[in-house]
C-alpha cells in the first residue's frame, strides 16, 4: 500500500517525464518489431491468409504478455531481494509509470491553451497528439468535444483500470494490463491491415476492461456528486441518467461507460461520426446537447477525472486496510 500511494503521488507531481526512458514506450517498440516480423507488409498483397494472420496475432499477444511479465517480475522481485526499501522505491516508480492522470491532464489542457489563444490550427495539432481521428477540419467546438471525450474515455483506460490492476497485483499486474491496452491501441483496428492480426488484441482488451470500465463509471458518477458541491457546472443526476441510457453507445462494450457519465455530467452531446484516416466512421451519439461546448469543459472533464481517481484511491485503501485486518 505504501508503494501504491507513493506511485500515485509521483504521478500527480511529475507525471511522465519526457526526457526519461518509459517502459510503456518500450512495450510499444517491442510490439512494432513483432508486427513487422509476424505480419510484415500487407499493402497490395493478394491472397492473404486471414486465419494465419489471426494465429500470428495471437502469438504476438502472448509473446508481449509473457515478456512483460518476465521483466516486470525480475525488476520488482529483484529489488525486494536486495533490500525491502529499495523494493518500495522501485515499486513506487513503476506505479507512477503505469498511471497517466497527470500526463492526460497536461496534454488535454495543451489543447485548451491553444484555443484560449485563438489558435485553431495549433489546437488541432495538439489534439492530433492524443486522438486517433483526423483533426485538420475540426471546428472549435468539435476540438473541445474531442478533448473531453479523450479525457473521459481515458479516465478508465489510463487511470482507474491500471490503478485497480496495480492495487490487486502490484506493478507486475499493472504492466500486464498496460501491455494489453497498448496492443489494442496499436493493433486493435478493424481496418484492412489489422482486422485479423489485431482481432485477439482487441478482444483481450475488451475482457480486461469490462469490469474496470463499469467501476470507473460508478466512481465518476460519485465524483460528479462531489463536484456539484463546489460548482453548478456538474449535473450528477444527468450523469447517472445518460450513463444508464447511453453506456453501450459505442462499438466497444467499454468505451462509452465513462464517456456517457461525462457527457451527462457536463450536459454535452459527444460521439457521432468522425473521420479516421480519411474514412468516415459512423458512431452513435452519447448524451444530450443541453448547451454548446466551451473551452472550460476541458478543465471540467479533467477535474472530474481527478475526483474519480481520488474516490477510487479512497475505496482501494479502505479495502486494503479491511483485508489487512
Amino acid at each position: 500500500m505504501t508503494a501504491l500511494i507513493c506511485g500515485i503521488l509521483l504521478d500527480q507531481i511529475i507525471g511522465d517525464p519526457y526526457f526519461m526512458p518509459h517502459p510503456i514506450k518500450d512495450i510499444g517498440r517491442f510490439i512494432m518489431v513483432l508486427e513487422k516480423k509476424l505480419l510484415g507488409e500487407t499493402k497490395g498483397v493478394e491472397n492473404r491468409d486471414p486465419k494465419g494472420e489471426k494465429r500470428r496475432g495471437i502469438l504476438t499477444w502472448f509473446i508481449v504478455i509473457l515478456t512483460t511479465l518476465l521483466f516486470s517480475t525480475l525488476i520488482v522481485v529483484g529489488a525486494y531481494l536486495i533490500n525491502k526499501y529499495l523494493g518500495i522505491v522501485v515499486e513506487s516508480i513503476l506505479t507512477c509509470y503505469i498511471l497517466a492522470a497527470r500526463s492526460l491532464c497536461k496534454e488535454s489542457m495543451a489543447v485548451s491553451k491553444e484555443l484560449k489563444k485563438g489558435d485553431i490550427p495549433g489546437a488541432r495539432y495538439k489534439l492530433s497528439m492524443i486522438v486517433g481521428r483526423d483533426t485538420a477540419e475540426l471546428s472549435e467546438e468539435e476540438i473541445i468535444k474531442a478533448a473531453v471525450e479523450t479525457v473521459s474515455e481515458n479516465t478508465s483506460d489510463g487511470v482507474i483500470a491500471p490503478l485497480i490492476y496495480t492495487a490487486i497485483g502490484g506493478p507486475i499486474l499493472g504492466f500486464l494490463y498496460k501491455a494489453v491496452n497498448t496492443m489494442d491501441s496499436m493493433l486493435g483496428y478493424k481496418n484492412d491491415r489489422y482486422k485479423d492480426f489485431g482481432f485477439f488484441a482487441a478482444k483481450a482488451d475488451d475482457v480486461f476492461n469490462y469490469f474496470p470500465s463499469r467501476i470507473s463509471a460508478l466512481f465518476m458518477i460519485a465524483g460528479a456528486f462531489v463536484l456539484r458541491l463546489f460548482s453548478e457546472s456538474y449535473d450528477p443526476a444527468g450523469a447517472a441518467k445518460i450513463w444508464k441510457r447511453d453506456r453501450l453507445n459505442h462499438k466497444s462494450p467499454n468505451s462509452a461507460q465513462t464517456e456517457s457519465v461525462c457527457a451527462g455530467a457536463l450536459g454535452l452531446k459527444l460521439g457521432g461520426p468522425h473521420l479516421y484516416g480519411g474514412v468516415m466512421v459512423d458512431k452513435p451519439f452519447i448524451g444530450d446537447e443541453k448547451r454548446h461546448a466551451e473551452v472550460r469543459d476541458v478543465a471540467r472533464s479533467n477535474a472530474l477525472m481527478f475526483m474519480t481517481e481520488a474516490i477510487s484511491v479512497i475505496v482501494i485503501v479502505l479495502i486494503i486496510m479491511i483485508v489487512m485486518l
